[in-house]
């Protein structure tokens, strides 16, 4: 074996290695029922944070220009954070998407009934502002957020 595959196989991971060695994992949200591509697969991470970029800077200026008057630094974040949840109960709870879900073409759903309810929109919303179960993800994509919630965001 040569130097570089060795070195190539240990920066890829652990999965790519075991898919190297014959291991079939199939695809992200194949466990779910979910199609691979096209609408109603499983959203990527770079829609996602695009989505939570755009819903983020909505609240920040909501919070600095109605709210505080202005950036007043951590007074103004903590407003942002409180903009954001209750933006996010409202209308993931509701419609399934927050404006930035809605501009990237993403959409949250319930894995077992396909709409979310009011009540999974706050579990989802109140974890996902904790922030650190957003960053802790399964082999399908999601996050510990949507797992907890047993809802899966996809495209639309």
């Amino acid at each position: 074996m040569d130097n570089r595959q060795v070195i190539g196989s240990w920066l890829s991971g652990p999965r790519a290695a075991l898919e190297e060695a014959g291991a079939d994992f199939g695809y992200r949200g194949e466990q779910l029922g979910l199609p691979e591509t096209g609408p109603g697969s499983i959203a990527r991470p770079g829609r996602r944070l695009g989505a939570l970029a755009v819903d983020w800077g909505l609240c920040a200026l909501v919070a600095s220009g109605l709210i505080t008057n202005g950036f007043n630094g951590q007074t103004t974040s903590n407003w942002t954070l409180l903009v954001f949840f209750v933006l996010s109960v409202l209308t993931v709870g509701t419609v399934g998407f927050t404006p930035g879900k809605r501009l990237f073409g993403l959409r949250v759903v319930a894995v077992d009934s396909g709409r979310v309810q009011p009540l999974r929109g706050l579990v989802r919303s109140a974890l996902l502002c904790l922030a650190i179960p957003a960053l802790v993800w399964d082999g399908d994509g999601r996050g510990l957020h949507d797992r907890l919630a047993r809802t899966v965001e996809v495209r639309i």
